[in-house]
């Protein structure tokens, strides 16, 4: 069983570590299952980029906003959300990790 808290701890350190300021792994792969813990520290992005056919976003650590042509969408520490069906980024608004799961077909 994995432990959320010491993981996003775990990847807000390795961010600070990396020079593009960000670190993920892959939790659980089965079958269109999937769960990543990211982490981005503040200012980081991940460019725009196509949705999966369902995900949602846990923020674990943090503020991010999620950005789409639409409207941005700003989340806090403990908030979840569903990925919008459409081209979006992610920033980091304060050192933040979140957990994406998605299921992909």
């Amino acid at each position: 069983m994995d432990d959320l808290n010491a993981l996003a701890d775990e990847h807000v350190t390795a961010a600070h570590a990396d020079p593009h300021g960000r670190s993920a792994h892959l939790l659980v792969h089965e079958d269109f299952l999937r769960q990543s813990i990211i982490a981005l520290t503040a200012g980081t992005r991940l460019d725009e980029h196509n949705a999966p056919p369902a995900a949602s976003l846990q923020v674990l650590r943090g503020v991010v906003l999620v950005t789409t042509v639409s409207g941005d969408t700003e989340l806090r520490s403990g908030q979840l959300h569903p990925v919008p069906q459409e081209r979006h980024g992610l920033l980091a608004v304060e050192d933040a990790a979140v957990l994406l799961t998605a299921v992909n077909d």
